[in-house]
């Protein structure tokens, strides 16, 4: 499934994003634990090294992510060049919020004090807990927070009690997710609006993922003994467990589909990580993303 999402908002936002890229020190990305090579944007990381700018990754919800991968991909993520990372999970904001300016301050050195700010562009595709952690950082709400994508539609400045200045831009996709796997992630965690994919469909291969990554998880979450059949058929098996059915005994698909991505997105189904480095694929180069921002921006997307 290409998934293409690229709302008129995003292509300004792609624009505001270069312009602050040239005055800043550090780039700091947050990706979603349970996916963070999908989620890891390509177009911010093709802007970044053509400005030669260090990054700081952020697996944010962590949390809810498989604590054992999470090791794997902050080891995966460390070991590329001009990189750090760390994890960050609703139980230790704090402290990940003060951890969160030391590690940048070691990407750039040479940013100290008053005369010298430090200065970070702070980025993320749609919700992936930006505006929460926008929120922490300056100690007072500053940005809206919400469960679907697109809340934030404008770039903040905001300065830190500790004087570091953080840029603040809206969730920016990429114009099309070249790879069906990570399309289907993305759709899985609510990342992208959901005129945008079919619901069924992302429920199907949330089905076929848990059940060959997390199989007893799928079974106790939906008081199911074994798997009996092909997808299509543990997808009507949970969804009559669950009450979702029309009359006739028609399954009631819509209901069905919403229902296992809503447990999935809140945690109800465990601790589960969707893929490992050893997923990654060939991300589309530079001239391939531009060709298809142009081709959106033409069309009103």
């Amino acid at each position: 499934m290409a998934i293409q999402w690229f709302p008129g908002h995003m292509h300004v936002a792609r624009k505001q994003v270069a312009e602050t890229m040239a005055k800043v020190d550090v780039v700091i990305e947050i990706v979603d634990a349970r996916l963070p090579w999908s989620s890891s944007n390509p177009m911010i990381e093709h802007m970044r090294l053509a400005r030669q700018r260090p990054a700081l990754k952020i697996l944010n919800k962590s949390d809810l992510a498989d604590p054992r991968l999470s090791a794997v991909w902050l080891d995966w993520f460390k070991s590329q060049p001009g990189v750090d990372a760390m994890l960050l999970g609703e139980e230790n904001k704090a402290a990940g919020v003060a951890k969160l300016s030391t590690l940048c301050s070691k990407l750039a050195p040479h940013r100290t004090g008053e005369v010298k700010p430090l200065r970070a562009l702070i980025l993320g595709i749609p919700n992936v807990g930006k505006s929460t952690l926008m929120n922490h950082l300056a100690r007072r709400r500053i940005a809206n927070v919400a469960d679907t994508p697109g809340v934030t539609k404008s770039q903040q400045r905001i300065e830190l009690q500790n004087g570091m200045i953080l840029y603040d831009t809206p969730g920016l996709m990429w114009p099309k997710v070249h790879d069906e796997n990570s399309g289907y992630r993305l759709a899985m965690a609510g990342s992208i609006g959901t005129n945008a994919y079919d619901q069924i469909d992302v429920a199907w291969f949330a089905i076929e993922t848990l059940r060959e990554r997390y199989p007893q998880a799928l079974l106790d979450r939906f008081g199911l003994k074994e798997y009996v059949g092909e997808t299509e058929d543990v997808f009507a098996a949970i969804a009559k467990r669950r009450g979702a059915v029309l009359s006739g005994g028609r399954i009631d698909e819509q209901k069905a589909a919403e229902m296992i991505l809503t447990e999935f997105r809140s945690g109800a189904l465990g601790r589960i990580t969707l893929e490992t480095p050893d997923d990654i694929t060939e991300p589309p180069d530079e001239s391939a993303l531009e060709e298809t921002q142009d081709d959106a921006a033409e069309s009103g997307s």
